[in-house]
């Protein structure tokens, strides 16, 4: 396959998009073809070939704007220097790449860029911390070191070969910061990839408290991917059950016609477990983020939970599955965090009067079948924590899940009450990161 086809197709890959070895074929015939003189062809018989869905032709027009950037370097060298005259440095030879620089050869220094970033292999970068290292061996396979002592030379001669040195000087630290710009280009084109992983790991285990704003959007991508996988790997198990075992005394009695001849089969159905969900959030401020992404994930898990009914309290409490069920759920989760339009007293949080509004407003909404979970920290600034209310909501659903933000040493610690609660509930979980997040629809589902 063509050289340069090929690290395009390396620099795709590491932008995210899976290009396949028969794709690869189909480009390098497809540039047999039309050849690379047209480069508005060259692009579209690639993306033709490449890139599959709107996301991926999106990133190919990105790597191949970045990739074929021919005429960058140069005008990255010319824009490094004041002006364009140099003197002449008698008739000593001048090392490596200084020939170049002194003719105002553009287009060979780009060259020479190109050919000493393919030796040092510029394309197997993947972390931030190796620029500086790709841009020293480049600057060495051009023979810096060797322009360095013939400008010292030239100092050294004084008069017009100090004047010819300054010109040299101000051509070499153009040249250096031409190519520390394009392995910055090059770290963008190769690593993409790399860096997203790295920060999809971060965003995994950091605490949803302490989660930026910045980052909202890449976590609620992160939890649109969990979600999908989640309802798969659900799917597939209610598929599986429709096998499941071979039902011996099923299959005699539908087979008598028969002679006793097994030509029908029946199996055991197994019984999936898809709760209903009653879920009671804290809002307080220090809840707000964990909340906005737990209710964002239970609300996307439409094969795994058959139905959920929440309510939000801080000083009071207020059902909001009307809200759910209007609006899209980003937009209803962005609703919850201002406040928009709800009437609910946000003042200190109180876990007493949230559960006895629930009890006496709301209980109808909880059966045998229910999932009750309570998302909050517990902390009920020293007021009535009505663990009798919680009880009663125990006794009357089928399983309490608490999910507590807080790390388990601080649990009972100053005004939380989760040593209290815990003890009526069937599962205690912390919930600060998303692999929590993750564990919750593992006990709601029980998938091993």
């Amino acid at each position: 396959m063509d050289r340069v086809l090929n690290q395009f197709i390396v620099s795709l890959r590491g932008a995210g998009v899976p290009v396949s070895v028969s794709e690869s074929i189909d480009a390098a015939q497809a540039m047999a073809i039309s050849g690379y003189s047209d480069r508005q062809i060259v692009k579209s018989s690639l993306a033709a070939t490449l890139a599959k869905s709107a996301a991926e032709k999106e990133i190919f027009d990105d790597c191949f704007e970045r990739f074929f950037t021919f005429q960058t370097l140069a005008r990255d060298f010319a824009a490094g220097q004041e002006n364009n005259e140099q003197q002449q440095p008698g008739d000593m030879p001048i090392p490596g790449i200084g020939g170049m620089i002194r003719e105002g050869d553009l287009g060979g220094i780009a060259l020479a860029v190109r050919d000493a970033a393919r030796s040092v292999d510029l394309q197997s970068i993947r972390y931030f911390t190796q620029r500086g290292i790709f841009t020293s061996r480049i600057l060495q396979t051009l023979q810096l070191d060797q322009l360095d002592r013939f400008v010292a030379d030239l100092y050294r001669q004084g008069g017009a070969g100090a004047a010819a040195a300054r010109q040299m000087e101000q051509g070499r630290d153009a040249l250096i910061d031409m190519v520390r710009r394009f392995v910055e280009e090059q770290y963008e084109i190769y690593a993409r990839e790399s860096t997203e992983r790295i920060i999809e790991r971060y965003l995994w285990d950091v605490r949803l408290t302490e989660l930026e704003e910045r980052h909202y959007d890449r976590m609620h991508f992160l939890i649109r991917k969990l979600v999908k996988r989640m309802n798969e790997r659900y799917s597939r198990r209610r598929r599986r059950a429709k096998r499941g075992a071979l039902d011996f005394k099923q299959t005699l009695r539908a087979n008598m016609h028969h002679g006793g001849l097994l030509f029908e089969t029946r199996w055991k159905k197994k019984r999936m477990n898809r709760p209903d969900v009653v879920i009671l959030c804290d809002v307080s401020r220090s809840m707000s983020t964990v909340v906005r992404f737990c209710l964002l994930m239970l609300y996307g898990l439409n094969e795994v939970v058959a139905r959920v009914r929440s309510f939000v309290f801080c000083s009071s409490l207020l059902e909001v599955s009307h809200i759910f069920e209007t609006c899209p759920i980003a937009e209803a989760v962005e609703r919850l965090r201002t406040g928009e339009g709800l009437d609910i007293h946000m003042g200190r949080t109180d876990y007493g009067s949230a559960f006895w509004d629930f009890t006496n407003r709301h209980l109808d909404a909880v059966t045998g079948k229910t999932t009750v979970i309570i998302l909050g920290d517990a902390r009920s600034n020293y007021g009535d924590p009505a663990d009798e209310l919680l009880k009663k909501i125990a006794e009357r659903c089928r399983r309490l899940i608490w999910l507590n933000p807080e790390t388990p040493p601080m649990w009972g610690s100053g005004d939380s009450e989760m040593k209290r609660y815990m003890r009526l509930c069937d599962v205690v979980m912390e919930c600060s990161t998303l692999r929590h997040l993750e564990r919750l629809v593992r006990v709601l589902v029980r998938i091993p």
